[in-house]
C-alpha cells in the first residue's frame, strides 16, 4: 500500500521535535555564522549543471526549469510507494568541525539531511510548503569524519517535491584520492551461466565496478560478485575496479572463467523459437475439449492444465482427465498416453502444470514438500511426462513479514518449493523441462514493491515469485509471465504500462532481459534472465483473459525485442534475437479462435 505522509509514531515525534526547535528558536535561527574560511561544498547545489554529482534512488529525480528558486534550474523529485525519491551527494569534510546545511523546498514532507557525520546525523523537514521555504540545520563532524552524505528526500507515495539552492558551508577537507586497482581477482564458482568473483578490498574506495570483456555489468560495495546470464560453455574475461567520489582505478588484472556445460534446465530440446500453451486436460470451459492427439504441431511445449492438491496445505498433488459427464468427447487414459508419446517423438515437450486459478498451493511445512515431491514425481512417471510448470497463483506464494532478501529467502511456502523443485531437477536429470508462469504482480511488480514492506502494510505477495525464480535460474527452462489480467506495472523507464498492446509486453519483457533493483534498492537487484529463457505470456483471444493482444502488435513487440524495431516511445535496454518465444493460454481457446494465435506465430518465425 502506497503511504500519504510517515508512519504516525515518527509523525509525532518530528511534529514534536519541531515544536521543542521553535520554542528553543529553531535549528536555523541558533546555526553560528559561517567562518571566514569557510566556503560551500556542495556540488552543483543550483542544479545547474543537470544532476551531476547528485544520486537519485530509482531514476526518481529530474531537473526542471519551472518552478525555480535561483537560476535557471531545480531539481523535481517523485516519490514512490516504496521509494522516498532521496537525491544524495557525498562531499569530503573536515574532521571536528561544523557545518551548516540549507537548501530551498517546495512540496509536501520535504527532508533535508546529512548521515555518516560521525557524532550525531541530522535532517530537518517540512509538513507542507506551496511555496519556497527554506531548510537549515547544523551539524559537527566526528574526531575521524572525512566524508558525510548530504540528502533531500520526500515520502513514500506522495507527489512530486522541488528543492533548490542547496549549501553546506564549512571548511573544505583534503582532497580524496583516487582508491588503489584492486588485487588478487579470482573467480570461484561457476554454473552454466553465472560465475562467481572476489578480490582484496582498497583502501579509500566506496564501492566497486565489474568488467565482463571490458564492458561494466555490476557495480557492488563489497569486495565479491556473482555475474550472471552467461552462456553455458563459453568463456569470459573479467577485471575490477575501485570507485570513491573522486574517481575510479585503473583496471585489475584479468581473470577468465569458463562456464559449466548443460545449461537452461532442459530447453537445449527445444527450437530456437519455441511456442507454450496450455492444453485443459482435466476440466472443461467455453472453449471446448481437445484430445491430446489433436493438438496442432505448430505447439512445442504443452502444458496440462492442471494438476491440483487435494487442500491448500497438504502438498498432494492430483491429475484425472476430465470426467465424460463434463467432456463428452474426453479420450481414454490410454489413448491419453499414446498421444503423449506421439508428440513426444516428433520432438514436443509435454509438462504438468500445478496450480493455476483454483489450485492453490502452500508448502508451509516440509512435511508438504516431501508430499508435493513425491505426488508431483507419480504424475510424471505415470504419464511419461518431460517435466514440470508452476503456475502458482492467489494466495499460493507471499512472504512473510521480515523477509526481505530475495536472494535469502526465509518463509517456508518460498523456501520448500525451492527445495522441492530442486529434487525433482535432481532426480530426473539434465532433461528435466522447468517452466515458470506467474502473474506480472508476483514479478515486475517487485521493482517497486517486495513483500510487506520496510514499514508494513503492503500485500505480502508483491514480487513473491523473484527469490523462488532467482534460485532456480540455472535449472529453468522458461519462464512466461502472464502479461494479462493484469493492472498497470512500472517499468525500467519509471513510467506506468497497460496492457492489450506491444509497449506492454516491450517494458515487461525488458525488465526480465535487463534486470532491476527490487523495491527500488540497488544493493538487491535481481539479474537478468538469459533471452532463451523467457517467452512472453499472452491470451489467446478476447474470450481467454483480459489484456489480449491483436496479431499486429504482438508483432511490434517481437520485432522491438528482437529487431530493435516498432518499439514505440519504450527505449529498450538491449536487443535479443534469442528471445525463445510466446506463451498463451491457451490451446484451446486458440483452436475455438480458428488458430489465430498459433498462425501469427508460424508465420513470424517461419514455423
Amino acid at each position: 500500500m502506497e503511504r500519504t505522509g510517515p508512519p504516525a509514531r515518527i509523525s509525532g515525534l518530528l511534529a514534536a521535535l519541531s515544536a521543542a526547535l521553535l520554542v528553543a528558536g529553531g535549528l536555523a535561527a541558533s546555526a553560528p555564522a559561517a567562518a571566514a574560511a569557510d566556503t560551500d561544498l556542495a556540488r552543483n547545489g543550483g542544479f545547474e549543471a543537470g544532476l551531476d554529482g547528485w544520486s537519485c534512488t530509482g531514476g526518481s529525480g529530474a531537473v526542471v526549469s519551472t518552478p525555480t528558486h535561483g537560476g535557471t534550474s531545480a531539481l523535481k523529485a517523485t516519490p514512490a510507494g516504496s521509494d522516498n525519491a532521496e537525491c544524495s551527494q557525498t562531499v569530503t569534510v573536515k574532521p571536528d568541525s561544523t557545518y551548516t546545511l540549507s537548501a530551498w523546498v517546495q512540496g509536501s514532507y520535504v527532508y533535508l539531511g546529512a548521515s555518516g557525520t560521525g557524532t550525531t546525523d541530522v535532517s530537518t523537514w517540512t509538513q507542507s510548503s506551496p511555496g519556497w521555504t527554506q531548510l537549515t540545520t547544523t551539524f559537527r563532524t566526528g574526531a575521524a569524519t572525512t566524508s558525510v552524505k548530504i540528502y533531500t528526500h520526500g515520502w513514500y507515495g506522495t507527489p512530486a517535491y522541488y528543492a533548490d539552492d542547496l549549501t553546506l558551508v564549512g571548511p573544505g577537507g583534503d582532497p580524496v584520492a583516487i582508491p588503489a586497482t584492486p588485487a588478487g581477482l579470482r573467480a570461484g564458482t561457476t554454473t552454466s551461466s553465472s560465475v562467481a568473483l572476489s578480490w582484496t578490498g582498497s583502501t579509500g574506495a566506496a564501492g566497486y565496478n565489474v568488467y565482463r570483456g571490458g564492458t561494466k555489468v555490476l557495480s557492488v560495495t563489497g569486495t565479491s560478485a556473482t555475474v550472471t546470464g552467461l552462456a553455458a560453455s563459453t568463456a569470459y574475461s573479467f577485471q575490477v575496479t575501485a570507485t570513491n567520489s573522486a574517481g575510479e582505478s585503473a583496471k585489475s588484472s584479468t581473470v577468465t572463467a569458463t562456464t559449466a556445460a548443460g545449461g537452461g534446465g532442459g530447453g537445449s530440446g527445444l527450437p530456437t523459437h519455441a511456442l507454450v500453451g496450455y492444453l485443459h486436460s482435466s476440466f472443461a470451459n467455453g472453449s471446448g475439449y481437445t484430445r491430446m492427439a489433436d493438438v496442432p504441431d505448430s505447439w512445442d511445449v504443452i502444458d496440462l492444465a492442471f494438476g491440483e492438491p487435494t487442500s491448500v496445505t497438504s502438498g498432494d498433488i492430483r491429475f484425472s482427465l476430465c470426467p465424460v459427464t463434463e467432456c463428452p468427447n474426453v479420450e481414454s487414459v490410454a489413448e491419453f498416453k499414446a498421444a503423449i508419446k506421439a508428440k513426444q517423438a516428433a520432438g514436443k515437450k509435454v509438462l504438468i502444470s500445478i496450480g493455476g486459478q483454483n489450485g492453490q498451493v502452500q508448502l508451509s511445512t516440509t512435511a508438504a514438500r516431501d508430499t508435493f515431491v513425491s505426488s508431483v514425481s507419480k504424475i510424471i512417471d505415470d504419464y511419461g511426462l518431460d517435466g514440470l510448470d508452476i503456475d502458482f497463483e492467489g494466495h499460493s506464494l507471499s512472504l512473510n513479514t521480515g523477509d526481505t532478501d530475495f536472494r535469502n529467502p526465509t518463509t517456508p511456502v518460498i523456501v520448500n518449493l525451492i527445495s522441492a523443485v530442486k529434487t525433482l531437477k535432481a532426480k530426473y536429470g539434465d532433461k528435466f523441462v522447468l517452466t515458470m508462469a506467474p502473474e506480472t504482480f508476483f514479478v515486475q511488480l517487485g521493482y517497486q514493491y517486495y513483500g510487506s514492506g520496510p514499514w508494513g502494510g503492503q500485500d505480502p505477495r508483491a514480487g513473491a515469485y523473484l527469490p523462488v525464480i532467482h534460485a532456480l535460474r540455472d535449472d529453468l527452462t522458461l519462464l512466461h509471465v502472464q502479461d494479462y489480467n493484469s493492472g498497470s506495472i512500472m517499468g525500467l523507464d519509471n513510467q506506468y504500462h497497460s496492457m492489450g498492446g506491444a509497449d506492454f509486453h516491450i517494458a515487461m519483457t525488458d525488465m526480465l532481459l535487463t534486470g532491476f533493483p527490487v523495491a527500488g534498492d540497488t544493493t538487491k537487484v535481481f539479474p537478468a534472465l538469459r533471452p532463451d529463457q523467457v517467452s512472453i505470456g499472452l491470451p489467446a483471444s478476447t474470450q481467454a483473459g483480459n489484456g489480449y493482444t491483436s496479431p499486429s502488435e504482438v508483432d511490434k513487440a517481437l520485432n522491438c525485442l528482437t529487431k530493435k524495431t516498432d518499439c514505440g516511445s519504450y527505449t529498450t535496454h538491449g536487443t535479443w534475437p534469442g528471445l525463445r518465444g510466446l506463451m498463451t493460454w491457451s490451446i484451446n481457446w486458440d483452436r475455438f479462435n480458428n488458430g489465430e494465435f498459433s498462425k501469427n506465430f508460424d508465420a513470424y518465425f517461419g514455423g
